[in-house]
């Protein structure tokens, strides 16, 4: 009867391959990165790899960083990353000083950026003047005087206006109208600015204001409105004033009696135009 040896029924790690040792079957044994277990006896040498009578393979090493695999040649410097491309693991080498990782989206890979400035562009425009403006039109009129602009840094910025206007008029139970148009760099002014960022010409950004008439009374109109212009040109905001019909004489910074008053009404205020980028 033939004698089994318990203690030989399981693999036997015999380290890295040798060609002067002689293997027993179920002898296992590692070569380059991969590792091999013996299926038949040999005393003579027997090449992993090559001997197949003799060898089979267990296990096989990647291919040494040219996919990915070995982490160690594909990271080479302190501050790499590893992600997914297309066709297994990647380095992505270490950004600049301040820059934040960035998501392409779904099928693109992931890249530094720089990181948004804390400063957020703001320009003021004002007139405390009590004799700039003034005007019987019935239609929008130009206030030249509030011209402000603003160069956007992106162009999906959206644009703040904030917009006061100290006024007043000489007939009872006026009405007043402001609205809003902008120009982008060297072009026309035309294009309406409304809340639904600036489409269309109607007259959807006009505020009003109306008051009883007084020679010394006034009032206030004021808005917000949030443009896109979608431009990294210069973009010039323009204010546009109109009476109601009958409206008599608008007047910006004072009332209809003390045109060269330096103590009236309005003196503590201005007319101003603000506007802020809001960055995306």
């Amino acid at each position: 009867m033939a004698t089994i040896n318990l203690g030989a029924i399981k693999f036997n790690w015999k380290g890295a391959y040798n060609s002067g040792t002689s293997y027993a079957v179920d002898d296992v044994v590692s070569s380059g990165g991969n590792s091999y277990v013996c299926i038949q006896a040999h005393s003579t040498a027997q090449a992993v790899g090559n001997a197949t009578a003799y060898w089979n393979i267990m296990s096989s090493a990647g291919t040494n960083g040219t996919d990915g695999t070995d982490l160690t040649s594909t990271l080479t410097t302190q501050g790499d990353i590893v992600y997914r491309d297309g066709s297994g693991l990647a380095r992505l080498g270490y950004g600049t000083n301040g820059q934040l990782l960035k998501t392409g989206g779904s099928g693109a890979n992931p890249s530094w950026t720089d990181a948004p400035s804390g400063s957020v562009p703001i320009v003021e425009t004002f007139n405390n003047s009590p004799a700039f403006f003034s005007t019987t039109n019935q239609s929008h009129t130009d206030v030249t005087a509030l011209d402000t602009t603003i160069t956007p840094s992106a162009s999906s910025s959206k644009i703040l206006i904030m917009v006061h206007l100290d006024h007043a008029n000489d007939t009872h139970h006026y009405q007043s109208q402001f609205r809003i148009q902008r120009k982008i760099a060297s072009g026309s002014f035309g294009q309406t600015v409304t809340n639904g960022y600036g489409s269309g010409d109607s007259q959807s950004s006009s505020r009003a204001t109306r008051a009883e008439y007084d020679s010394n009374g006034g009032a206030t109109m004021y808005g917000t409105f949030v443009d896109i212009p979608n431009t990294t040109s210069a973009v010039t905001y323009r204010i546009q004033v109109k009476n109601s019909s009958g409206g008599g004489t608008l007047y910006l910074n004072r009332n209809s009696s003390n045109s060269s008053n330096s103590n009236h009404w309005q003196r503590a205020y201005a007319c101003k135009v603000i506007a802020m980028e809001l960055k995306q």
